[in-house]
């Protein structure tokens, strides 16, 4: 008797086990593409300089001018209001905005780190404070954040580059349960906050403008049970009700045989 409830607890965990599985159509990534296909990425992309980031700036010349540089590096310490912070990197302001030493107010909204770096040596040269300036201008801040039915999490992009793809790996990647086709991508273009959704199991999302993700970005993902279509929810329950039907019948059959 022992070993018919034994079998018989074994069946049901193996039918529970069937009803809870998710299909390969559901999750797996890419699904489109074949051995050998090549798609076109953004390869020079750059972030964009936005209000509120924060910026390592730091100057350098040549030997002799150590005096010099002095003034422009703010490195370990703050020069107070919304130029700089406790960190030394200097805050982007709402209009756009940094108070650089000597050089003041300088509009940095819409540059690259290369350009406001090309910006700064024209500007220390041009005005006869350094001959030859080597500028070197990194994002303090550049992170993605993540929000998702397991909690949520930021990290920090050391390169400035980060693609869709990345991020979820970088985050731990998703859980079987997470509807792929709601994965949103929020960002603040222009003072608003612009959401779209991709899929990543499609190699459609490497065309997405979204596809190469900028600083501050959020990542939000949805779990099935509150994101379906109601056509997608009547073929999900349609596939789990057959499966523990099914489940059902062999463990009433097996039960059957065991008793005979």
């Amino acid at each position: 008797m022992k070993t018919k409830i034994r079998i018989s607890f074994l069946v049901i965990g193996l039918a529970l086990a069937f009803t809870s599985c998710v299909t390969p159509s559901q999750v797996n990534y890419l699904q489109d593409m074949r051995h050998g296909s090549q798609i076109e990425l953004e390869n020079k992309f750059q972030a964009r300089i936005c209000p509120y980031d924060e910026l390592d700036i730091f100057v350098y010349g040549p030997s002799g001018e150590e005096d010099l540089v002095k003034p422009f590096n703010i490195s370990n310490k703050s020069i107070g209001g919304t130029s700089g912070n406790s960190r030394g990197a200097y805050l982007v302001d709402v209009n756009g905005n940094i108070q650089f030493p000597v050089l003041g107010e300088i509009h940095v909204a819409g540059l690259t780190r290369l350009e406001l770096q090309d910006t700064l040596k024209h500007r220390l040269e041009d005005g006869g404070l350094l001959t030859q300036a080597v500028i070197m201008v990194r994002f303090a801040n550049f992170k993605i954040f993540f929000l998702g039915a397991e909690g949520g999490k930021s990290i920090t992009i050391t390169n400035e580059r980060c693609t869709f793809l990345e991020a979820l790996a970088l985050c731990g990647d998703l859980s079987v349960y997470t509807n792929r086709n709601k994965i949103a991508i929020m960002r603040e273009i222009d003072g608003k906050m612009v959401m779209r959704y991709l899929d990543p199991r499609s190699s459609s999302v490497f065309q997405d403008p979204f596809f190469m993700l900028q600083q501050n970005d959020f990542i939000i993902t949805q779990n099935y049970n509150t994101s379906t279509t109601r056509q997608e929810a009547r073929n999900f329950v349609g596939m789990w009700s057959s499966t523990v039907m099914s489940s059902i019948t062999l463990v009433l059959t097996i039960i059957n045989l065991i008793n005979k």
